[in-house]
């Protein structure tokens, strides 16, 4: 197959539609789908509840409800294969229907994306494995937009760093592995972290096997990719302070506020107000609108306001809103300086389009308002001011008062842990003295189930003991000379990569940091350092790349060796060469052509909204020169972030 000029994420989208119903046309007849309730969503992404019955679905029943009817001979099963609660939960059901139904039913079973041992063991055991045709649904990469793919692993953080399960680097080496197929191979991978180290050696590994699989060796790329430029791994663990910090930008602080899941997010009607007519809920295959207070709203390109407002600042949103609100009531105006037949009917074929920006407008308003309503609250306000106060190094002490009186008065239990967190990551740990003085106020406040929080925060690396740190943060950093570091050094950091930017033009920003108002994120700070080298040398030195001994076309991490001394993690640049002649061939055949090429980055452990803004800047920065592709196993927030830690059971109750 020949090289894509560029990589298309409607082309992935499409695959993933048709693979899903070529599986259904292929059970003919009616049939009850019963889906996981994980994969709805990322299913509704791509393919609506109406397609769906076009294709022969009749119901859809969500697995973990155990509900699925006999009132179908055909059942399908959808659900991800690489845990044993959901085989455990098919095996039952299918069991449950044999024995309850007079029908005799035909069971086909789909696993996302790949069939395994445990799916086959599990349903051997349980005597159903005979009874039923299994398929599996290669469901990789979902494109939430044009520039960015998730796995939609809802669970990755969890399975990574708490559970250490390293079933999603497997996942998304496999996701990679079919752009490698259709690209040709990533020219560099360059990345930081244990597990980014890791993925990379299983696409070393992944490609050695298919190079040595003849039905393979056709179709794979045998020449470095003349679209891609590199492959940037990013590992979560590298920079969990971004994550807890919270989110400024529009999008972002919907996600804060209300959560956005799937493109989605699920806010009180009185906010929003009540949905437009009955095709607004006809995009979730597994989710019927729900009457009562809540709406769902679409939070995508498809709604073009969102898009123009999503990654802006949430500080500027409100005379935003007011500028499209004026020019919309000009545009409505209009209609009365219309006089000829023609400029009426040009009137009228416009007016389906205002309505619908106009119904938009409404929404983001009442949305904006919500938000503001929180932002201008005092919680928020003290919580956001300890947070700047943490990432600007000051004193930590001086902030534990201020946490002390939020813990006293009530608010969420995650929003305290993320200050906690945050302080134990920026500073190398709390003082055991400090740190067990909060755990014996959280358990009294919060509960003593929360011993196993704690215990899981500790355990993902979030929350320490300064006494147990291996290295005391200090500005000075370590030197040329020393090993990787074991934890990241944000002190150091701060000042060598400029994490800290004090004047910030959020209406016309010049610096990724606005996401922040004043912090730039430093997983996104590591990818400017490759794909913005001297940009980032000039504002962290003073001086050009050139100047500095670097060239600005210098590949990797080179120029900022120091700093990744600093950073958690192994750190690697690898080179990735083709067959020499075929190389050569190209070379003749394209000559040397300044084509835009692609950058892909992929976050392992999830990405959260801010980072794709501040990607997206990067990106603008880079346009006609680069284009940047956003990867991650899922979106991530602070709030999801320590809620993989937070123990739900109550102990304390029979």
């Amino acid at each position: 197959m020949a090289p894509h000029p560029g990589i298309d994420t409607d082309h992935i989208q499409e695959k993933a539609r048709k693979d899903l119903l070529d599986l259904l046309e292929g059970v003919r007849g009616k049939k009850n789908l019963v889906i996981e309730k994980s994969l709805a969503g990322p299913i509704g992404i791509f393919v609506k509840f109406s397609t769906l019955q076009d294709h022969g679905v009749d119901k859809v029943f969500f697995l973990e409800n155990d509900n699925v009817d006999a009132s179908q001979k055909n059942v399908i099963f959808l659900a991800r294969g690489e845990n044993a609660n959901q085989p455990m939960a098919v095996a039952e059901q299918i069991k449950r229907l044999q024995k309850q139904s007079s029908i005799e039913h035909e069971f086909s079973v789909v696993w996302v994306p790949r069939r395994t041992l445990v799916c086959n063991k599990i349903l051997e055991e349980a005597g159903v494995l005979g009874d039923v045709g299994v398929e599996e649904l290669p469901l990789h990469f979902i494109p939430l937009e044009q520039d960015v793919l998730s796995l939609c692993l809802d669970d990755s953080f969890k399975d990574l760093y708490l559970r250490k399960d390293p079933t999603s680097i497997f996942l998304a080496a496999q996701a990679l592995m079919p752009i490698q197929q259709a690209h040709g191979l990533f020219p560099r991978i360059i990345g930081k972290g244990d597990n980014a180290h890791r993925l990379m050696e299983l696409l070393f590994r992944m490609r050695s096997e298919a190079a040595a699989d003849e039905s393979t060796t056709s179709r794979f790329g045998l020449m470095p990719s003349a679209s891609i430029e590199s492959l940037i791994i990013i590992d979560r663990e590298i920079d969990f302070a971004t994550v807890l910090l919270t989110q400024l930008t529009y999008q972002g602080l919907i996600d804060e506020m209300f959560g956005i899941q799937d493109n989605q997010a699920e806010i009180d009607s009185s906010i929003v107000g009540s949905a437009p007519g009955p095709q607004q809920s006809a995009r979730s295959p597994a989710a019927p609108a729900q009457q009562g207070l809540k709406r769902k709203i679409q939070l995508d390109s498809s709604d073009k306001l969102f898009e123009q407002l999503r990654d802006t600042n949430g500080a500027i949103v409100d005379g935003l809103l007011n500028k499209v609100a004026r020019r919309l009531q000009s545009d409505m105006e209009s209609r009365h300086a219309a006089k000829t037949t023609s400029e009426i009917r040009d009137f009228v074929n416009k007016l389906p389009g205002y309505q619908t920006e106009q119904q938009s407008l409404k929404t983001h308003i009442g949305l904006t308002e919500e938000i503001m309503k929180n932002t201008q609250g005092d919680i928020f306000r003290r919580t956001l001011e300890v947070q700047q106060n943490l990432y600007d190094g000051s004193d930590p002490s001086y902030q534990h008062d201020t946490i002390e009186e939020l813990i006293s008065r009530d608010i969420p239990l995650t929003s305290i842990l993320r200050l906690l967190c945050l302080e134990s990551c920026i500073s190398g740990g709390l003082r055991a003295k400090d740190l067990d003085n909060f755990k014996r106020q959280i358990l009294h406040a919060y509960g003593y189930q929360h011993l196993l929080t704690l215990d899981a925060l500790e355990k993902i690396g979030l929350l320490s003991s300064r006494a147990s740190a291996n290295v005391l943060f200090n500005p000075i950093g370590m030197g040329g000379g020393a090993a990787e570091a074991t934890k990241t050094n944000y002190n150091y950091l701060r000042r060598v990569l400029k994490l800290v930017v004090d004047e910030i033009n959020e209406q016309n920003p010049n610096d990724i940091a606005y996401v922040y108002s004043g912090y730039a994120p430093l997983s996104v700070r590591l990818v400017q350092s490759v794909i913005q080298k001297q940009h980032l040398l000039t504002i962290t030195k003073g001086v050009s790349a050139a100047s500095n001994g670097v060239s600005s076309a210098a590949p990797g991490w080179q120029g900022f060796d120091d700093a990744l001394r600093n950073i958690k993690g192994e750190t690697f640049h690898k080179v990735q060469k083709g067959d020499e002649q075929a190389v050569k061939a190209r070379h003749m055949l394209a000559g040397t052509g300044g084509k835009v090429k692609t950058v892909v980055v992929m976050f392992l452990g999830g990405i959260t909204f801010t980072e794709i803004a501040a990607l997206r800047f990067l990106a603008k920065m880079e346009e006609g020169r680069r284009k940047i592709l956003i990867c991650t196993t899922d979106i991530l927030s602070g709030d999801r972030m320590v809620e993989a830690a937070i123990e739900r059971r109550d102990f304390g109750r029979g």
